[in-house]
């Protein structure tokens, strides 16, 4: 058992090590008369695996602050719109924009709607995408509403699949083919609901679609993100359906306005375009990054002179803490801007006052004259609600500050989410570094168990 954890932990150790490795990285050595010359890249996947392909690079993704990127300008047609219609048809395009470039792998885009006299118009800026051909392909021009079915009839693939992963087979009946999604409510149980009205040709061809799905999922996805997931329970030939689920009145209407979205004529035309350059300087950028690694060094040197040992352990177990969170980054991936380094530094610090906060527990043990197994125990035991208390109270303001419910009358776009990202990932990596690697470094240490 303990050679199985060992090479688990060597396992783990390298494939941070590899994620978090520079992107070409030159090897230059000579190994005889033998010259060796190569480069090593972060890890990247490319797998298939039961008609699944999985492909991932684990590279550092660049804000528009430090990275530049596109700036586009769409025109909304708006003379089909109902008037009472257009605000929400603007604010779900903007909403679908924005899924729509971080399906691509872009994340924080900053897309913002914008009214100028009767123009209503949405401008979209894309870090790190330089091709304004590929931008304006990432976005498209509408949003396409499609309903699908189950691709196989083999029960025992169905059951082994994920839902949204059967429900991919194109039944031709699209978000043109509705005229209206509202949000009523279920007469018995009181509870919201989506209502879809379709179009004489959708009526005929939805009433086909739930004679033969009966019992089945039928999926509606937006842009190839599913909305909803039904199971029909009947035949529905009078143009007339419910989508049911366990909706919140703002769920429901978030679903009906998506549907209208796609339904609605709502086209929208590409007016400006032109790349835009980091609004940081190099030089900010630098200075900013050194300025970070001086204060490191110095809460390195701070925690060596002052605890010793013990310092050299919270040190080490900070690299290590360092290493970790910089792998979360690349892996989700978290798209650093200067708000999220801030928000990563912040976090180093909340690391090192969890190791204040053990180590000075464990100092007050030892000068009661316990032993010094017993004055680790007590110490982490003693720290670990006051590390506890202060770490969930910063995770509840990154929370709030990341909105990942998008609540209205919270911050919902902008840097400020990169901020509370790498602040709320850098807290709860730090809550497990700083208690666990470093009891762990301890105890290797010091020959304790």
């Amino acid at each position: 058992m303990k050679f199985i954890k060992t090479l688990l932990l060597i396992s783990i150790t390298i494939l941070i090590i590899w994620i978090d490795l520079p992107e070409n990285l030159p090897v230059n050595f000579n190994l005889g008369k033998k010259k060796i010359n190569f480069k090593i890249n972060p890890l990247s996947l490319d797998i298939n695996f039961l008609g699944l392909s999985i492909k991932k690079k684990f590279n550092t993704q660049l804000g528009l602050d430090l990275k530049g990127g596109s700036h586009l300008v769409f025109e909304a047609q708006t003379s089909k719109t109902k008037p009472e219609d257009l605000n929400d048809a603007l604010s779900s395009a903007r909403d679908i924009i924005e899924k729509r470039v971080n399906l691509y792998g872009i994340s924080e885009p900053s897309v913002q709607t914008l009214k100028s006299g009767n123009k209503y118009r949405i401008a979209v800026d894309i870090p790190g995408v330089t091709d304004i051909n590929e931008a304006v392909k990432l976005i498209g021009k509408t949003a396409q509403l499609q309903f699908t079915e189950e691709a196989t009839s083999d029960a025992k693939i169905a059951t082994q699949t994920p839902l949204f992963l059967r429900v991919t087979k194109p039944t031709g009946l699209t978000g043109k083919d509705i005229k209206k999604a509202t949000v009523t409510f279920d007469n018995q149980t009181g509870k919201p609901q989506v209502s879809l009205n379709f179009s004489g040709e959708g009526a005929n061809l939805f009433s086909k679609i739930t004679e033969r799905n009966v019992g089945k999922p039928v999926g509606i996805f937006l842009d190839d993100y599913p909305l909803s997931i039904p199971t029909v329970q009947q035949v529905i030939s009078d143009g007339n359906a419910v989508i049911t689920g366990n909706f919140t009145v703002d769920q429901a209407k978030e679903l009906a306005i998506s549907i209208n979205s796609g339904a609605l004529p709502l086209s929208i035309n590409l007016v400006e375009q032109r790349n835009i350059g980091p609004s940081l300087g190099e030089k900010e950028v630098r200075q900013s990054v050194f300025a970070g690694l001086i204060g490191l060094t110095m809460v390195l040197i701070f925690m060596i002179v002052y605890y010793g040992n013990l310092g050299a352990i919270a040190s080490i177990s900070l690299i290590i803490y360092g290493l970790i969170s910089f792998a979360i980054f690349r892996t989700i991936p978290v798209v650093l801007t200067l708000p999220g380094i801030a928000g990563f530094i912040l976090s180093i610090g909340m690391a090192v006052d969890s190791n204040i906060l053990i180590f000075e527990r464990i100092k007050e043990e030892l000068r009661k004259g316990k032993k010094f197994e017993i004055a680790i125990k007590l110490g982490f035991g003693r720290a670990i609600d006051a590390i506890k208390d202060a770490n969930i109270t910063t995770l509840t303001v990154a929370f709030i500050l990341f909105n990942p419910l998008n609540w209205e009358f919270l911050p919902q776009f902008g840097m400020v989410r990169g901020f509370a990202l790498t602040l709320g990932i850098g807290v709860a990596t730090s809550l497990f570094t700083g208690v666990v690697i470093t009891r762990r470094l301890i105890n290797i240490f010091y020959k304790k168990s």
